[in-house]
């Protein structure tokens, strides 16, 4: 069993991290880098809660290897996406919006509060990571949800690189493959992620790390994710707007007919 000492270390590594993130944006002019940043915040947590224990057991070893799995595929996956891109729209309003000095505001804004995010979400990880209870059903599931969602994140991603490296794509929505189901059919495959990760928890006792997937599903919907990419998309492309009424936002489903 961990005690609290193991969460304070691991929100001091998430913090040097953060920290280390944090001045190569400023010396970049570019915070961007915090989006490749932060399933390493949580691979990070997750090896420290393990170190903080006198033996690994089999779901200390189980978790670790789902998150490392999807935190370098993720990270990876951003880092080449972004790479020669400029500062990514969203950052760009941030820094507009705060001005002057944002480039010390940024250190508190951008990468102080995704890496606290990170920290408290991990909750499931500390839980299920510090349980010496030997494996069961529950975790099995937990570990068959995550890899559902893990497959669906990444073909989601692949469908949408490929769309997007096709020049004849330019300016068109994809709609075909998991994106005729769902207009973020990644996001989705992240909800599921998080919702395994929290029956393994639950396995361990870890019943009260509930607040985790439910406060990254609601950032998933609400804040960072569908709502913000969605903001005025359908201004921007007018397509758009048909897709979203023939296609549901987040949960897969048949298309809906459009007049």
């Amino acid at each position: 069993m961990l005690d609290f000492q193991a969460a304070l270390f691991a929100l001091a590594a998430i913090a040097l991290l953060a920290a280390t993130g944090w001045a190569l944006s400023v010396a970049k002019h570019d915070v961007s880098i915090v989006d490749s940043l932060w399933s390493l915040f949580f691979l990070l947590g997750a090896v420290v809660y393990a170190a903080s224990l006198d033996a690994i057991g089999p779901r200390a070893a189980l978790l670790l290897a789902l998150v490392a799995i999807w935190a370098l595929r993720l990270s990876g996956y951003i880092t080449w996406r972004n790479r020669g891109e400029p500062e990514d729209r969203r950052y760009q309003a941030i820094r507009a919006r705060n001005q002057p000095g944002f480039a010390w505001k940024s250190l508190y804004l951008v990468f102080g509060l995704q890496g606290l995010l990170a920290w408290v979400i991990s909750a499931p990880l500390y839980a299920g990571i510090g349980a010496a209870a030997p494996l069961s059903a529950l975790d099995y599931a937990g570990a068959a949800l995550w890899a559902v969602g893990f497959v669906f994140e990444a073909v989601a991603d692949g469908q949408l690189v490929r769309f997007k490296s096709d020049p004849a794509n330019r300016g068109k929505v994809l709609d075909h493959g998991l994106w005729r189901y769902s207009r973020h059919p990644n996001y989705f495959g992240e909800a599921l992620l998080w919702w395994g990760w929290f029956l393994v928890a639950v396995a361990a006792g870890g019943w009260w790390t509930v607040f985790a997937p439910l406060l990254m599903t609601f950032l998933l919907l609400k804040v960072s994710g569908v709502a913000l990419l969605e903001k005025d998309i359908g201004e921007r492309r007018p397509d758009y707007r048909a897709y979203v009424a023939r296609t549901n936002a987040f949960i897969p489903g048949r298309p809906r007919e459009t007049a």
